[in-house]
């Protein structure tokens, strides 16, 4: 954060200088506070904020690929060996994390910039006359939107975050303690995606900017990551489950669902470019460009890592197997408990169509064309990483959205950062946490029927079977059962989209899913023989001890650290 500080500091010097030299000309290359608060400016500020969407990296990504899937049991960290991107294969492993990792570092850097600017764009808003600006409440709620958005990124991967606003001078940036509890950081995180839906419009004019829908789904997921709470501040353990947080999770999921939103007709339509984007399904998405004046286009840099070397560069992101064989159904039901006792075999085992739209398989048509055959061959180290790819995130290589930036290949497909499904197994979820399990059947059943549906794009796709849960037939619709059936279709359904991780920390049962995982995938990845996830430690990283020394000592490690 205090890198933040010190490169505006720079800036305004500079310009001090410059200026004190002629004093009897304007500044050249400032703005007056007059100008500051013209809409003209005003407008460049948010769009200026917006631009942080897409201003990761592909070792900082925003997606969240390698703390949110590789640190889970959906997938391995991938690349050319464990020493390609070494850090990843530690947070893989959760063993050798240290606290100066430069990609932590980068990516705490990147957010908090991001929250910077979006600090910036509000200080001016909330002072400018709506009289001269009709859109300041909008754009408020849009920056308030993006804030949250940053802060709830933080809040998953890093446990123990600062806090800081508008009305906060950035020179008092680097004195905000990152101390308060776990509870107090999702309130105040909460409280911005409030603030949003009080300002927003039900719809925009332009596509990618929030909307009150958006932020009412996004508030529905900041309650419902506020439920489970965790005790403070020496340990990450789950202690209860909120009532109160959970109904707030049923009034803003219910404004979601009256919405003109919906799921799409076939999962597929969701990761997919073109006209696809910004579908029904689509809350919020990033909104990616190419061939729009700059060098490159404005690419999904996060993710050009994940393409498969057949098409480019550089077979990272790797769906593990157990994930593949998560997706073998019985009787159209999940085999919660003999799943990962063989491996899933094509034309042999029945399958959740939602296998097709997540991962590449060999001898499978590509991102759905049947022209080009995802081969064995395609992957750079099979004997470390397996067989299968990432889809969810890439594009068809004849697509005009594919682009060479060489080594790399990125694309301009938007990614969709929060999605209608996700509105409707949250309200399941809540459901089932409150006891009232038979509310959440029809939810669950709303997306494996969706499921059921999702074979437009995969007429080659075998033995595809998907049932939906009938209490009494083929199953008996417990709490316990419902809460089951809930998580497994949240893998199901968001595999490989870089939330499984935060799931299993927030549901406290991340210690003995991924130490079981460790135990039974090494005996298919060697590699993973020596990971061991330690409780009231692994379940964030830590505080980079950069930030910690910028800060000299003001923030606090995280627990075992």
């Amino acid at each position: 954060m205090k890198k933040i500080i010190y490169t505006t500091f720079i800036t305004l010097s500079a310009l001090c200088l410059h200026s004190c030299d002629f004093l009897d000309e304007d500044a050249q290359g400032i703005l007056s506070e007059e100008q500051a608060k013209a809409p003209a400016s005003i407008d460049g500020l948010v769009t200026a904020a917006y631009s942080s969407l897409g201003n990761d990296h592909y070792d900082k990504p925003f997606s969240l690929w390698p703390y949110g899937t590789v640190r889970s049991d959906d997938a391995y960290k991938g690349g050319n060996d464990e020493n390609d991107i070494v850090n990843f294969h530690f947070y893989e492993i959760s063993e050798n994390i240290k606290t100066d990792f430069g990609e932590a570092d980068g990516l705490w850097f990147f957010m908090y910039q991001a929250i910077s600017r979006t600090n910036s764009a509000l200080a001016v808003l909330k002072n400018v006359d709506p009289a001269t600006y009709n859109l300041k409440d909008t754009r408020m709620g849009e920056m308030y939107f993006l804030r949250g958005h940053f802060y709830f990124m933080l809040k998953i991967v890093f446990g123990r975050i600062p806090f800081v606003d508008e009305d906060m001078p950035i020179e008092e940036y680097d004195k905000v303690p990152n101390t308060l509890t776990t509870d107090e950081q999702w309130a105040l995180i909460c409280a911005d995606f409030k603030k949003a839906y009080d300002l927003l419009p039900t719809t925009q004019s332009q596509v990618g900017r929030a909307n009150k829908i958006a932020a009412a789904a996004y508030l529905a997921k900041a309650y419902l990551y506020k439920a489970y709470r965790q005790d403070d501040p020496k340990k990450n353990e789950l202690t209860a489950i909120n009532a109160d947080d959970l109904t707030q999770v049923l009034a803003y999921t219910q404004i979601a669902m009256n919405s003109s939103y919906g799921l799409e007709s076939d999962m597929a339509c969701n990761f997919l470019p073109g006209a696809y984007q910004n579908g029904r399904e689509s809350l919020f998405a990033i909104q990616y460009s190419i061939d729009d004046g700059t060098m490159f286009g404005r690419l999904n840099w996060g993710d050009v890592l994940s393409v498969p070397m057949g098409v480019g560069c550089c077979d990272f992101h790797k769906p593990s197997q157990n994930l593949v064989n998560a997706y073998k159904t019985v009787g159209g039901l999940p085999n919660f408990d003999g799943y990962d006792n063989s491996n899933y075999q094509i034309g042999v085992d029945k399958a959740d169509p939602r296998l097709y739209h997540t991962v590449a398989l060999p001898g499978v048509p590509y991102k759905y064309n049947e022209e080009l055959v995802y081969e064995e061959n395609w992957n750079r180290n099979p004997n470390t990483y397996g067989i299968y790819a990432s889809l969810k995130e890439n594009v068809d290589p004849s697509c005009d959205c594919f682009k060479n930036v060489s080594p790399f290949y990125g694309n301009s497909k938007n990614r969709i950062v929060i999605r209608y499904a996700d509105v409707v197994l949250m309200r399941a979820e809540a459901l089932i946490e409150l006891n009232r399990e038979s509310e959440a059947l029809s939810l669950i059943n709303l997306i494996r029927e969706r499921a059921q549906n999702s074979t437009v794009f995969i007429p080659y796709a075998k033995n595809l079977q998907v049932d939906l849960y009938k209490d009494g037939v083929n199953c008996t619709w417990s709490n316990d059962f419902a809460r089951q059936a809930l998580r497994w279709e949240r893998r199901l359904e968001f595999a490989m989209e870089g939330s499984r991780f935060f799931d299993l920390v927030r549901w406290g049962v991340v210690t003995e899913t991924m130490n079981a995982f460790f135990r039974t995938e090494s005996a298919r990845r060697s590699f993973l023989g020596s990971g061991k996830f330690d409780k009231n430690q692994d379940e964030y990283i830590p505080i980079p001890q950069q930030q910690i020394s910028f800060t000299n000592g003001i923030y606090q490690q995280n627990p075992g650290w």
